[in-house]
């Protein structure tokens, strides 16, 4: 069985435009996976092989590659930065040992890196820092490093110091070692030279050196003794409690480079093998109860003797079908196999297992604890859900996703598509879990659910690509309810003659608002037989099959009580169907006459922002008719809570972003009806006539 302590399973994470996809491509030039690096900015980087991604230059999938350096494997993940895929990353580090945090030398700490710093806090991922970019004007390491302490609140160790500055910078000073890495103008990463250190920089070195040591020693109590009596540790020493801190989150080794330039990306490598944890060395994934999801108490011990125990992370479709990417905290599976996936009790075989280097595959046949491996054409799995082995049924701790927060209509161009518009959002579907699909009962509308506008913009993108499906997208619709506000008493009767038996109702009834939420109720209180009792659900049926269309602009009507007090009867033109019809004719005369209104979707909005931006996010959702309920403090920022209209929101996480430069995060989610304002309701009720007469 392969080691695993030579395995290093990794993420690549930051904010948008850090240059992650840029450091993935010069790490596979450099451990020989690719021989041509491809650009971002030409459309051609390996990790980025969707057309979308290609032609905006941003990350939208995490890819998956394999490659090797120093006798260690290591498994590299690509994630996208940008906030509305950030589910993308929260899955990505959930299967993940340690990370790469990139920060732009001259951008430093943005909004959407802490975000992802703070999901690799929960996941409690060890991670290294690289701050790229130095090539770039106003670039300036030492300004980031002060960032990442105070915006972060983390503690960077500083293990190289860049050699020159924005267009002047050459390389970097490895502050262990005491040698300057140096790389010439020919933009190969293999042609530097290793020399001794810049007789400007000798001091800060030495004052940096001292400042690492100091932190290291820290995790070995005999060390720090003997460094305090003046005996200065080994490398080995301090390679070894750079490891043990790094693992425990105590600090996080700090390096600088220019991946462009491909300048500094041997010694992040190095870093990778010498301080981010084998899968052996960090916490085993808890085991849950599948009822309760609460934690059993026991874990997946990593390990190739253990039963079968691993976890689907990611379903992606392609050209060769449906991948799904798995990861093995224990066991082996091999070719051929018979597994039980725990989420739904049914089992699959394994088919193909491959390797993946990025769109690449190399064919397994066997994979191990520790591996991460995609397996072609599984049915029924979705992300989240535990493989293990039939034998040995389990259930590994479950991903938590968050909920939608736009919506948009959507139909097909022309009719035909429907069919195929159902299955490709199918698929869509099962690859992402952060976007959700439902028919409109009412309108018979697809709604398509995601996470910001530019989430869904790529989702409709991707059926028109991909699935070849052009849709007509729809502006949001809001599902207004209508109610009544006045009692009214009131008398109708139906009558009919035309040769043969006739048909004869006539009903006396009161109408009135009822109790908030309490939908439609109906009592009788006749006495005397003026209307028989056979006919009283007769007369229930009809005013209810009216609730669903109001008098105002066809709304559902909601909380409406009908009293039946009296009526009259003929003994031989009265039926059921004349008392049923005798209703639905009294609730359209006498709807009207109880003041008729309109209701709106109020939801619970939960805001988050940066205290500098407080004053305007309150002004913005006071000017979108919302009420606030409620302000907390927190250490990053203030949650604000507020009851807004639906119809006020759309469109609101792009005004969120723009008012807190980026840092703003909010969720809402439905809270109740309320009275809509007289000029709100006269607008909707205008254009719903004008959309019935296009009709």
């Amino acid at each position: 069985m392969a080691d695993l302590s030579k395995y290093r399973n990794i993420g690549i994470f930051a904010h948008v435009d850090a240059g992650k996809t840029t450091t993935t491509e010069r790490i596979l030039k450099l451990t020989g996976q690719i021989h041509k690096t491809g650009e971002v900015h030409d459309g051609e980087s390996t990790t980025d092989f969707m057309e979308q991604e290609a032609e905006r230059g941003i990350t939208i999938q995490s890819a998956a590659v394999s490659c090797f350096w120093n006798g260690h494997r290591l498994n590299v993940i690509d994630t996208p930065g940008h906030v509305d895929f950030t589910v993308e990353v929260y899955r990505s580090l959930k299967v993940l040992d340690g990370g790469i945090g990139v920060f732009c030398g001259s951008g430093g700490v943005e909004p959407q890196s802490e975000t992802n710093w703070r999901y690799a806090n929960e996941s409690e991922v060890s991670r290294l820092i690289f701050v790229n970019k130095l090539d770039r004007m106003g670039a300036d390491f030492f300004n980031v490093v002060d960032q990442v302490k105070n915006v972060l609140g983390a503690n960077p160790l500083v293990m190289v110091l860049p050699i020159g500055r924005e267009d002047d910078f050459v390389g970097v000073v490895d502050l262990l070692s005491r040698k300057a890495y140096v790389w010439d103008d020919s933009g190969l990463p293999e042609n530097y030279e290793v020399l001794d250190v810049p007789a400007d920089m000798v001091d800060d070195v030495e004052q940096y050196r001292e400042e690492l040591i100091e932190t290291a020693v820290e995790q070995d109590d005999d060390l720090m003794e003997a460094y305090m009596e003046g005996e200065e540790p080994s490398i080995e020493d301090l390679k070894r409690c750079i490891r043990k801190g790094t693992r425990d989150l105590a600090f996080f080794p700090t390096f600088c480079g220019s991946a462009f330039k491909n300048k500094g990306v041997q010694l992040v490598l190095d870093a990778v093998v010498d301080y981010l944890p084998a899968p052996t060395e960090v916490d085993p994934q808890p085991l849950t109860d599948p009822e309760t999801g609460e934690p059993t108490g026991e874990v997946a011990t990593v390990s190739a003797e253990e039963p079968l125990r691993a976890l689907a992370f990611k379903i992606m479709d392609d050209r060769f079908g449906a991948l799904t990417f798995i990861r093995i905290y224990s066991g082996v599976m091999n070719k051929g196999d018979t597994i039980l996936n725990s989420a739904t009790g049914k089992t699959e075989r394994i088919g193909r297992m491959v390797e993946m280097q990025a769109d690449e595959r190399n064919e397994l046949t066997t994979a191990q604890a520790g591996d991460i491996i995609a397996v072609v054409g599984m049915k029924n799995v979705q992300t989240g859900h535990t493989l293990c082995d039939p034998k040995h049924e389990c259930t590994l701790e479950p991903m938590i996703f968050p909920e939608p927060v736009i919506s948009i209509a959507v139909s097909p161009k022309d009719k035909g598509s429907t069919e195929k518009m159902g299955i490709a959002i199918g698929k869509m579907v099962a690859e992402d879990p952060s976007f959700q699909v439902e028919t409109d009962e009412e309108s018979g509308e697809t709604i398509l659910k995601g996470m910001g506008e530019l989430h869904l913009d790529i989702k409709v993108d991707i059926l028109k690509r991909t699935y070849g499906v052009e849709l007509e997208v729809g502006a949001p619709q809001v599902a207004y309810r209508e109610t009544i506000t006045q009692a009214v008493e009131d008398s109708y009767t139906h009558k009919k003659q035309s040769g043969g038996s006739g048909q004869f109702g006539k009903i006396d009834y009161r109408i009135k608002p009822g109790e908030p939420n309490s939908g439609f109720t109906f009592s009788s209180t006749v006495v005397g037989g003026n209307v028989p009792k056979e006919f009283w659900p007769a007369v229930e049926k009809g005013f209810a099959s009216m609730m669903d269309n109001g008098v105002l602009a066809g709304f559902p009507t909601l909380d409406v009580e009908v009293e039946l007090f009296d009526g009259g009867f003929h003994a031989v033109d009265s039926s059921a169907i004349a008392y049923e019809i005798a209703a639905k004719g009294a609730f359209r005369q006498s709807m009207p006459k109880a003041g008729a209104q309109l209701l709106e979707p109020i939801m619970n909005v939960d805001v988050f922002t940066p205290e500098d931006n407080v004053g305007d996010v309150i002004g913005d959702l006071n000017r979108r008719r919302g009420m606030i309920k409620d302000q907390q403090a927190g250490t990053t920022g203030v949650r604000i809570k507020a009851d807004v209209p639906l119809s006020e929101m759309f469109g609101y996480i792009g005004h969120l972003r723009t008012i807190t430069s980026g840092r703003g995060q909010f969720s809402m989610e439905f809270g109740q009806y309320s009275a809509c304002p007289a000029n709100v309701a006269e607008q909707v009720i205008a254009e719903v006539k004008e959309r019935n007469e296009k009709k």
